[in-house]
């Protein structure tokens, strides 16, 4: 390619997903200029490496790596990850201060992770299938978390509140893992989009952060950058909103 080289990055539900049926057929028009033009897309989600991996195969980009569990791991490749992280959290967290009033998904049954995630239970077993974090649900008396979080963090466990899951790590996030990949890839720039908080840092990171709408969750505050059309908005929702920001940005950076 004779422009400079572009990695995108992209969230999913919400985001390149529609929030309630799960299709990107709206997006299929942009997805289709990126793989003519050889650009990778890069999902990045809190879903783990087997429910990713199916669906960044049928979306075309089969060689890109994905970032999985909300930048806890990246994952490269067919094979998912083996789970020795997850096991190494698991311990640490037998160890930590107000562990009985932590519910994790490694805790739960199948039906369980169904039960509070309203996944299919087939969908909850390989949201199960954690390698690198532990979401789970906290139970403590009122005013009890912050404890446990900083015995977590005293044991190097970091503690991340996303609406209804505690979410434990070792501290990633999907703006550490695109800084990795860009770099990688030789990344001239780095185009994010996202809807939700989790995402904030990603977008804000990216040479363009494009938010996209999601009537379905408060709207996130201004961000930096914005003021100066570094983030952008975009009215649909959806893969509707993906394709209609996404779209125009790459004819206007030259990626025709």
């Amino acid at each position: 390619m004779s422009h400079r080289a572009l990695v995108v990055f992209t969230d999913l539900d919400g985001t390149l997903l529609d929030h309630h049926t799960y299709s990107h057929d709206a997006a299929e028009p942009v997805l289709a200029r990126l793989r003519r033009l050889g650009v990778p897309l890069v999902l990045a989600s809190s879903k783990t490496a087997p429910e990713m991996i199916p669906l960044r195969d049928k979306l075309g980009f089969a060689s890109t790596p994905l970032i999985c569990e909300n930048g806890a791991g990246v994952v490269e490749g067919q094979t998912p990850p083996a789970r020795t992280e997850w096991y190494r959290l698991r311990s640490l967290l037998d160890h930590a201060a107000g562990r009985a009033h932590f519910e994790g998904f490694g805790d739960m049954s199948v039906a369980r992770v169904a039960e509070v995630t309203g996944l299919r239970r087939d969908e909850a077993a390989l949201a199960a299938m954690r390698a690198f974090s532990e979401p789970g649900l906290w139970h403590g008396p009122p005013g009890s978390e912050p404890g446990f979080i900083a015995a977590l963090a005293g044991l190097g466990v970091s503690a991340r509140r996303g609406g209804r899951f505690l979410t434990l790590g070792f501290g990633a996030t999907k703006a550490d893992r695109m800084a990795q990949i860009a770099g990688r890839h030789d990344a001239a720039l780095t185009v994010a989009l996202g809807d939700a908080p989790n995402d904030i840092e990603m977008l804000e990171q990216a040479d363009y952060g494009l938010i996209v709408r999601n009537p379905d969750a408060p709207a996130l505050p201004v961000l930096h950058g914005e003021t100066a059309g570094k983030i952008r908005r975009s009215r649909a929702s959806g893969p509707q909103g993906w394709a209609d920001m996404l779209g125009p940005l790459l004819t206007e950076l030259g990626y025709r």
